[in-house]
Order: C-alpha cells, then sequence, then structure tokens
C-alpha cells in the first residue's frame, strides 16, 4: 500500500500544471491558440501534453495535421477535471479581491462598430485604474460561442442575444442610416422612397455567419418592411462599404454614428432619414453560470458607469 501510495504523489507532482495545458489545448482545440493563451510555446506545450500521457499512460489528445481534439479518455479527463479548475481559479479570483490592484486578462469578441462605441471610449480610463490589467478584443461578425472560445463576454446588438444569456445594455438605442456621395446623386437622382433604391446603384453587405446578403429594413408609421437592393459592390466589412460611398460608388446602409462626421462635412448626404427608426443598441453579454473573475467584474463595473 505504501508503494501505491508513493506511486500516486510521484503522479501528481506538478500535475497541476499539466493539467491546465491540457485542458486549455482540449477547449481550443489548436496547440497554437493555447500556447498564445498560455504565454509559452507550441513546442513546449506539446512536450508538457506527452509528458501527462506518459504518465497517465494513456493517449489524451488526437492530432493530424490540420486540427487537435480529445480523445475518449481525454474527453472523460475534461468532464472530471473541468469543475475542479474552475474553482481553483475562482479561488485565485478571491485572492485577488484582496488585492490594492485588478491583473489578469479580459477577453472578448465584438464588431469594429461594437469596440468602436463600446470599448474603445472606456481603455484610457480602465488603463489608468487598472495598470496591470490586459484587454483582449477579437473583431468578429459570426457569434461565438464565447464558453468553448474561454471569452469572458461578447458585445453584439441587443436582438441577437442568446437567451442563457446576462446582458447588459452598454450603448444608447442606434439608427440605421441611407446615405450617398453629392456625386453618386448629381449622376443618378435622388431616391425619395426606399423602392426607388430598385432603381439605384446600391453596396451590399454579405453577412459573415450565413453568407447572405443583407436586407435593408426600414420602417415608418408603425409599418415596417424589408428592402433587397442590387449594385456592383457586395462586403463584409462596413469601414468597406463606407469608402465606396465616399468614393461615389454607389448607395449605402450603414450605422448612423459611423457616416455623422462625412454628412456633417457634406461628403455624404442622408437619404430616407424618415424610413429609419432607433433600434436597442449594443448589449455584453456573458454566461449566467459564470463566476466571474475580479478583472471582469472591475471592467464591468466600468462600462456600467462610463457616459
Amino acid at each position: 500500500m505504501g508503494r501505491v501510495v508513493e506511486q500516486n504523489r510521484t503522479m501528481m507532482h506538478g500535475n497541476l500544471d499539466d493539467l491546465v495545458a491540457f485542458a486549455c489545448v482540449a477547449r481550443a482545440r489548436s496547440f497554437t491558440h493555447a500556447a498564445a493563451e498560455l504565454g509559452t510555446s507550441t513546442s513546449n506545450l506539446s512536450h508538457t501534453i506527452k509528458r501527462l500521457e506518459g504518465r497517465l499512460g494513456v493517449r489524451l489528445l488526437q492530432r493530424n495535421s490540420r486540427s487537435v481534439s480529445a480523445s475518449e479518455a481525454g474527453e472523460y479527463l475534461l468532464r472530471s477535471i473541468g469543475a475542479e479548475l474552475a474553482r481553483i481559479e475562482n479561488a485565485l479570483g478571491e485572492l485577488q479581491l484582496k488585492r490594492s490592484s485588478v491583473s489578469g486578462t479580459v477577453r472578448l469578441t465584438a464588431t469594429r462598430e461594437a469596440y468602436e462605441i463600446v470599448i474603445r471610449p472606456m481603455l484610457p480610463a480602465f488603463a489608468a485604474a487598472h495598470a496591470d490589467a490586459t484587454i483582449e478584443v477579437l473583431i468578429e461578425y459570426g457569434f461565438r460561442d464565447i464558453i468553448a472560445g474561454r471569452f469572458d463576454a461578447g458585445i453584439r446588438l441587443g436582438e441577437k442575444i442568446e437567451q442563457d444569456m446576462i446582458a447588459l445594455k452598454v450603448s444608447p438605442d442606434l439608427r440605421m442610416a441611407v446615405v450617398a456621395a453629392p456625386s453618386y446623386l448629381s449622376q443618378h437622382g435622388t431616391p425619395l422612397h426606399p423602392r426607388d433604391l430598385a432603381d439605384h446603384r446600391c453596396i451590399n453587405y454579405r453577412m459573415v455567419p450565413g453568407g447572405v446578403i443583407y436586407a435593408w429594413e426600414f420602417e415608418k408609421n408603425g409599418r415596417a418592411f424589408e428592402m433587397r437592393v442590387a449594385g456592383p459592390l457586395t462586403f463584409n466589412e462596413p469601414q468597406l462599404m463606407l469608402d465606396a460611398a465616399l468614393d461615389g460608388l454607389g448607395i449605402a446602409y450603414l450605422l448612423d454614428n459611423k457616416v455623422a462626421p462625412h454628412v456633417a462635412s457634406g461628403n455624404l448626404v442622408s437619404l430616407l432619414a424618415e424610413w429609419t427608426a432607433p433600434f436597442p443598441g449594443f448589449f455584453l453579454y456573458y454566461p449566467s453560470r459564470q463566476q466571474m473573475r475580479p478583472v471582469f467584474a472591475a471592467f464591468l463595473d466600468m462600462l456600467r458607469h462610463q457616459g
């Protein structure tokens, strides 16, 4: 019996770091992404996993040239240790609360518009208040599984938030704007009704999640409808749509706050404004079952009090 106990002690020595490394790779399904998150090299991380597999005597990860996935034994281990690792992380977080400063990384997924409206304005104050904290933002337009991706939160338009998430409104109501350059209007005329857009060169937006072309939405006197438009240009990035409109290449449908400076300067003309009603703005969302780390709590607190 004494020999078995000693063997178990030897196996467990240094195992916590190895288990954290394994869990990170298994969740990220990538040695490269996990190494970046852990602040190590892929070769060191690979050596760590091989060492753990050698001690346990089972293969935990299936590897090929394109992907990494947990084996059956790996899936079992991940289910078994996931809650325990979370408890350890939360305990360390509680210790952080007792410190005079907040440290760690807040990982966020957001569209570029959400970053510009919500995150960017608060960064100077957050950096000044929490010098040991880091904000990491991944700009993307498709919805990300923030739990699987190990994000603290995401920022998206309110009507697109899943019901099992806690949602915090972090921007005023927004509205869309139909805009075109004076040079375009002088050549092609000015639409007076959304239906007139069928006769114009419009700049389309291809939505990243499903690859479909976004239908322009209009509303007036409680009557709402969608308008599918056509034109010579389609983008999956709003900034490129704005650039094309400024170049006089067509009519664009963009967030009002994005085009407002160009309308004020006269480089763009606002069209059909009476047909674009306000809608709920951006919301930050995070899992309802998530135990909050101090650095994320500090980030939320500043979001609630900004502006």
